[in-house]
């Protein structure tokens, strides 16, 4: 048994299953099951997002809970730790549908694991609502019980070659250093490609299986082609790892990206290392939309850092986003039946503080929501136009 098992739901689950195939209403809680990294070498955007769901828990709890009809019904949370594997991810889903009959299943963070709880959830007929996974793999299988909240990995890196090209012309030669165990490095590098075709940038692509375990190669790969721009896609120590390396880089480059930018956390770690690196990001707290369902965005920094003491991701706020979006589609479904929510989302076009919301029908990649680019300086990062 994978461990970190949090809490359990009561014997009155099954009864009020067999109430609501009778058509009867039932106040009692909606129970929401997420299989999430609480360790592992997930933990740290696994807190953050964990940290995302908790605090979407108690806005919704102390709104009165999800409108079902004519009742509200306050949510009731029920994780496990999977300690960032694949195997535990897939145990954990099977016992929030089999033993804890959750009524909404959150995914985990990652690719990796999200595309090990879809196929889980696909086999039972139930909606994964993703936050967490953004390769293209996982909306290119055919699944039709999933719904995404981010923007797909092949986005991350769309806007960055026209930025350059808009802002640094002299600049035209990229090596991009990736992982290629798993989808998600593959897919940021394939957006990069084809945004890069577009306005004449060459790209140099190294794919390795860990950008810390193979870097003598990735230096090796840098001296040898000599790049005006460096760009990383990695997991989040891998990068940090591998940017503390910049002192042997050949001295061409001048321009570093990264996924790992986009997490706030990156200026602790680098410091000074950090002044200048670009990347992108889901979201960022400056960044406002309108309408919007739910609370602003300011409400949400603030609750999150008077409740958990740290600055919150795009992470921690995509998380909270899946939240408000599955309870805006339980709310126009009138009903917890995973068929009629996704027939619901599949329609859906709105704002939330996160960004927009709009899906693709037949597979539930997200293509409303907006990437932004960031830049370092000062150890704060901030936006910058695209």
């Amino acid at each position: 048994m994978c461990k970190g098992e949090n809490s359990r739901p009561t014997h009155t689950v099954n009864t009020w299953r067999n109430e609501e195939s009778a058509g009867i209403v039932s106040d009692r809680d909606i129970i929401v099951g997420v299989s999430i990294s609480a360790s592992g070498k997930f933990q740290l955007p696994g807190q953050q997002a964990l940290n995302g769901i908790l605090l979407w828990q108690a806005y919704v709890n102390a709104e009165g809970g999800i409108r079902v009809g004519s009742i509200s019904r306050p949510v009731r949370l029920i994780w496990y730790d999977d300690a960032s594997r694949a195997n535990c991810t897939r145990e954990n889903v099977l016992r929030l549908l089999k033993n804890d009959c959750v009524d909404i299943l959150l995914g985990p963070y990652s690719s990796h694991l999200t595309i090990a709880g879809a196929q889980i959830a696909e086999e039972h007929h139930k909606v994964l609502w993703n936050y967490g996974g953004t390769s293209d793999e996982i909306f290119s299988r055919g699944w039709r019980y999933i719904v995404g909240v981010a923007s797909p990995a092949s986005d991350y890196f769309r806007a960055f070659p026209r930025w350059l090209a808009s802002q640094h012309p002299e600049l035209r030669r990229i090596c991009m250093l990736y992982t290629a165990k798993g989808a998600f490095g593959t897919q940021v590098n394939r957006g990069l490609i084809e945004s890069a075709k577009e306005t004449g940038h060459s790209v140099h692509s190294v794919a390795l299986n860990s950008l810390v375990g193979d870097s003598d190669t990735a230096l090796s790969q840098l001296r040898g082609t000599n790049p005006q721009i460096v760009v990383l896609a990695g997991s989040f120590q891998d990068e940090l790892a591998i940017m503390r390396t910049r002192l042997d880089w050949p001295p061409t480059v001048s321009t570093v990206a990264a996924v790992a930018a986009g997490i706030t956390s990156l200026g602790c770690e680098l410091g000074q290392m950090s002044e200048r690196v670009l990347g992108p990001s889901q979201w960022e707290p400056g960044v406002s939309f309108s309408p919007i369902v739910g609370p602003t965005s300011n409400w949400f920094v603030d609750a999150f850092q008077k409740e958990f003491d740290i600055t919150p991701d795009y992470v921690a706020a995509g998380a909270f986003a899946a939240g408000l979006i599955l309870a805006e589609c339980i709310h126009q479904a009138v009903s917890l039946d995973s068929d009629r929510l996704r027939c619901i989302a599949s329609h859906l076009d709105c704002n939330t503080f996160y960004g927009r919301f709009r899906i693709d029908p037949q597979t539930g990649n997200e293509v409303g929501h907006r990437v932004l680019l960031i830049r370092w300086h000062n150890c704060v990062k901030s936006v910058i136009p695209t």
